[in-house]
């Protein structure tokens, strides 16, 4: 419990930071599993490319905020890159 003004202050905007980041993060998951899915089941769509873009763009975004690591966002990437890559090879 806050005993000072500035520490009811502090635990109103962390609040209002973890709304607002949990909001952030459960969209960047629905991006990424969205892009993820079209990579393994149409890899060559223009479709997917569009999709993976954004999830490119999302987590990099993610990574400058610190909302996740940027080694996090790299690593993310370059598995959506291979989920496609495999499915390519397969067709």
């Amino acid at each position: 419990m806050p005993h000072t003004k500035s520490a009811e202050k502090r635990a109103r905007q962390g609040l209002r930071r973890k709304q607002h980041n949990r909001a952030e993060r459960s969209a960047l998951h629905t991006v990424v599993k969205k892009a993820r899915a079209a990579a393994e089941s149409q890899p060559k769509a223009p479709e997917t490319a569009r999709l993976i873009s954004a999830a490119f763009s999302a987590l990099d975004r993610a990574g400058r905020k610190g909302l996740i690591k940027k080694n996090e966002a790299d690593r993310r990437k370059a598995r959506i890159c291979l989920a496609r890559d495999k499915a390519a090879k397969k067709t």
